[in-house]
């Protein structure tokens, strides 16, 4: 494949936003929201697709990095600053992350595996434990 992964996500992106928070191809079905942060770093503004689920009206994210033996950047910078913004569907959302831990953690990549069994995979890719990130909107209503 001789797109670039940024290459990649900027298509993904786009048409996210033109498909009002739905895309087709690998990702078709897959809840998908759009991850704005910072460089923990750079500084500069970023903007991540990432596989979600819903709980309880927080969003829950994974560092899965497709299986890769390190965390992805956004997961460095969303622990520099946990204050971002998210897009779903046609809603932008102020949200604080956490990382899950214990139980919690394992509750909710369990629930990510049974839906999406890509998740399953990746998990045996790596001997890292993959970071399950909790996206919790900080207005209600």
């Amino acid at each position: 494949m001789s797109t670039s992964p940024a290459d990649f996500n900027a298509q993904i992106i786009q048409e996210f936003r033109a498909n009002e928070g739905r895309v087709g191809g690998t990702f078709e079905g897959v809840p998908l929201l759009l991850l704005h942060h910072t460089g923990a770093k750079s500084g500069e503004r970023r903007i991540n697709p990432l596989a979600y689920q819903g709980d309880g009206g927080r969003y829950v994210v994974f560092a899965s990095k497709g299986g890769a033996p390190t965390n992805p950047a956004w997961y460095h910078n969303l622990r520099a600053q946990p204050n971002v913004t998210i897009e779903v569907g046609t809603d932008t959302i102020d949200v604080v992350a956490r990382e899950a831990t214990d139980e919690e953690r394992e509750r909710l990549y369990r629930t990510q595996a049974e839906r999406v069994p890509q998740f399953a995979e990746y998990e045996k890719q790596t001997d890292r434990v993959i970071p399950v990130i909790v996206l919790t909107p900080t207005q209600t209503g």
